[in-house]
């Protein structure tokens, strides 16, 4: 049953505008998550999804805020979202249920407010092979057909997305309320996510209850720097290419948010893109670690009103700042250890992870199956003769067996990912309104680590060339 709460609309009006979404013609459910739908507790009601009925205890609203977007700040909103409210599960967790394409919003800026199905589709295919790859990342619930036509250069069926998600706040919220609110609809919104996120048992990085004044709002940082850390380490771990990483699509949560162009990465390439619209390479697979701690940056200005803009507030952020690449190198190095096989440390660890990097780069070897055939020992290009030599020593220096070994990398190593050429087949069908191809991917993302069930599956090589493209879809 829908049990909603409304807790975000408590905050000081700056940050939402009460909002519905506009009624469809003809809705029609293409695919619906009922396994997510269990979790949450929500029952399957198209209506619902397709946003011409709005559930008891809702209360609808678009969120504001603003982003730097390639650098550039701008006033945004969620000029095609309509948060429904804070479904409380049967666990007692909270999530936010939000319609996407759901119709024009007081943050529209002159856009249709809608969705296309292709999009829709990526965004559920993609979210929900990261949440089973162990991803922190917002979900997907449902994805319904709208009877309506959408111009994106060509007219595309229409769609609307279900997500579900910790919460929608974001570092370009934390900028709108610095630069168009008070310091007090800036404390507001502070202290609404140490309680949201930090207290309510969705995570327990740092505990605040005792700490006074500004100080919590340093510690805060520190919780949100520790999990953007982590999350983008496993991103460059399962060669997740993002592909807009603004500040407006980094979540205080930590869930990986706003599946747009992103795509996962085919022959290892550090300066792969996919973007369209990221000509210059500033969200390319080797910057996105650069990226979110200059997004972090811009988190920790907007935070500076709370210490009154003080020298020694700054140099606080600083160092924290400065601290990132160390934290994010050590989640990926653990990482990298498992995907490896090493149960152990030793410092030369990283270079011997480095060099099978540079030799899959020399040989544009493919960078998931390069580490399933590891995992299978089946890696046997004459290529990587003299690495797997060093690699098979390194692995002797510890005192698991060769199965514990075995079974750590391929708990670590996916068998399978939404690879982009079984996405675009995947969308090509669906968009001949045949869902056979895609319902099977889903099926197939669901135990991304299931080695056995992806041999099964006998998937074909990439036959797309290095040129591909991804589209924000908007």
């Amino acid at each position: 049953m829908w049990n909603f709460d409304n807790t975000y609309i408590k905050l000081p009006k700056i940050f939402f505008s009460e909002q519905l979404p506009s009624a469809v013609p003809n809705a029609k459910i293409v695919v619906f998550n009922a396994a997510l739908a269990k979790d949450l507790g929500v029952p399957f009601v198209m209506q619902v999804f397709a946003g011409n009925t709005i559930p008891k205890g809702a209360m609808p609203i678009s969120q504001s805020y603003a982003g730097h977007q390639f650098g550039h700040f701008s006033v945004l909103g969620d000029g095609r979202a309509v948060l429904l409210g804070e479904q409380i599960t049967p666990l007692k967790k909270r999530f936010d249920i939000q319609l996407k394409g759901s119709g024009r919003t007081a943050y529209s800026r002159g856009g249709d407010g809608k969705a296309a199905l292709k999009p829709m589709l990526r965004e559920y295919i993609i979210s929900e092979a990261m949440y089973a790859l162990g991803v922190c990342t917002t979900r997907s619930l449902a994805v319904v057909e709208t009877g309506e036509s959408v111009y994106r250069g060509a007219f595309e069926k229409g769609a609307v997305l279900t997500r579900a998600a910790a919460s929608h706040i974001r570092v370009g919220t934390f900028e709108y309320a610095a630069r168009f609110g008070g310091v007090d609809d800036l404390r507001a919104l502070a202290d609404y996510v140490i309680e949201r996120h930090f207290f309510d048992g969705l995570a327990d990085d740092f505990d605040m209850r005792n700490l006074v004044g500004a100080d919590k709002y340093l510690w805060l940082f520190k919780g949100v720097l520790g999990r953007q850390a982590a999350l983008v380490a496993k991103w460059q771990l399962i060669g997740f290419i993002h592909g807009v990483m603004n500040t407006d699509n980094m979540a205080i949560s930590g869930e990986t948010i706003d599946y747009g162009p992103c795509a996962f990465m085919d022959a290892y390439d550090p300066d792969t893109v996919f973007s369209s619209i990221d000509s210059r390479g500033r969200y390319s697979y080797k910057n996105q670690p650069k990226i979110a701690a200059w997004n972090l940056a811009r988190f920790a200005d907007s935070l500076l009103p709370l210490f009154g803009n003080s020298d020694r507030a700054k140099k606080l952020f600083q160092a924290e700042i400065n601290g990132f690449d160390s934290i994010y190198q050590q989640n990926w190095l653990y990482g990298m250890r498992a995907k490896l096989g090493l149960f152990n440390k030793e410092e030369g660890d990283i270079f011997l992870a480095n060099e099978l990097l540079q030799l899959m780069y020399l040989h544009k070897a493919d960078y998931t199956d390069s580490f399933r055939l590891l995992a299978l020992d089946e890696l046997w290009d004459k290529n990587f003769g003299d690495w797997r030599a060093k690699w098979q020593e390194r692995i002797k220096r510890q005192d698991q067996s060769k199965d514990e070994i075995t079974r750590l990398m391929q708990s670590a190593n996916p068998a399978i990912t939404p690879k982009n050429h079984l996405v675009e087949e995947a969308l090509d069908a669906a968009g001949a309104k045949d869902f056979k191809i895609m319902n099977k991917l889903l099926d197939a993302l669901k135990t991304p680590y299931d080695y056995l069930n992806a041999q099964k599956l006998k998937i074909k090589p990439s036959n797309l060339a290095c040129g591909y493209q991804t589209f924000c879809g908007t």
